[in-house]
């Protein structure tokens, strides 16, 4: 069973009298503990996905089922709660609230769940500081905080609730080479450590050479699909209907960037592509 599945799902907008195609027909499966990247250039759709698996958003048509549950019909409220309970979300900007300390920052989405003592709380905050190496700046506000320090209280922020899934979007775009690939590591180290499936919205080749399966989004639709199998790539062709790594696949002896016509070229993790 998939932890995720996105079914003939389209995303529309409209500007004016125009109307904008974001996702067009797109089909995916995936499976729970996967260290997955949604890549492609900007204004691929890449982000809207990543919106839409994480009920930030919802879409024009189609379906999104979590753990086998079907949400896409649900009111806002509940879609609010399914995320307070299932998802941990990364920014690229990191969305820490400036006037509160790391510690408070992490407890904070805990105070969505009234079920969690506040012991429980306290418990929670000290270990996901710890897991992140930041057991000494709890009592630190953000802009005491180095830029990869917010980027780890973000990530023990995302973990705190214990969450089945992390989406991350764009997590290095504003981290230098040195400290993206150390945030990198750490949440690789967390993928392994307790199986958290974590999912990224990235054109940042760094972000998917550690990934284990690569989506690749160009105008709105899957171009194409990798799988690592014993630290080779393996491309597998989407056939539109059951886009969960299965089905004829090749060898590739080459890397994500060449995967596809539009490989990401930005070593530094560069900026959001919007939608």
């Amino acid at each position: 069973m998939s932890l995720v599945r996105v079914e003939g799902v389209t995303k529309q907008y409209q500007l004016g009298n125009q109307t904008v195609v974001a996702l067009h027909d797109i089909t995916l499966s995936f499976d729970e503990g996967v260290f997955l990247a949604i890549a492609g250039p900007s204004g691929s759709g890449k982000t809207t996905l990543l919106n839409i698996i994480g009920c930030i958003d919802t879409p024009t048509t189609g379906k999104i089922f979590i753990d086998d549950a079907d949400v896409t019909g649900r009111s806002a409220d509940a879609l609010a709660d399914l995320r307070a309970r299932t998802t941990g979300f990364i920014f690229q900007s990191f969305n820490l609230f400036p006037v509160l300390t790391a510690a408070e920052n992490v407890e904070y989405p805990l105070l969505n769940l009234p079920e969690i003592s506040r012991e429980e709380r306290q418990q929670r905050v000290k270990k996901f500081l710890g897991v992140v190496g930041l057991e000494r700046f709890a009592d630190h506000k953000p802009n005491q905080l180095s830029g990869g320090q917010r980027q780890r209280v973000a990530i023990a922020r995302a973990l705190a609730i214990k969450p089945r899934i992390v989406l991350a979007d764009e997590p290095t775009a504003n981290l230098d080479r040195k400290t993206g690939e150390s945030i990198l590591s750490l949440m690789k180290d967390i993928n392994r450590h307790y199986g958290t499936t974590f999912i990224f919205s990235t054109h940042d080749r760094r972000v998917m050479a550690m990934a284990d399966r690569l989506v690749r989004i160009e105008d709105g639709q899957v171009s194409s699909l990798g799988l690592k199998v014993n630290e080779k790539w393996k491309t597998v062709k989407p056939n539109n209907r059951d886009n969960g790594f299965q089905g004829e696949k090749h060898e590739s002896k080459v890397g994500p960037d060449d995967m596809g016509n539009h490989a990401g070229r930005n070593d530094g993790g560069g900026h959001s592509g919007g939608r």
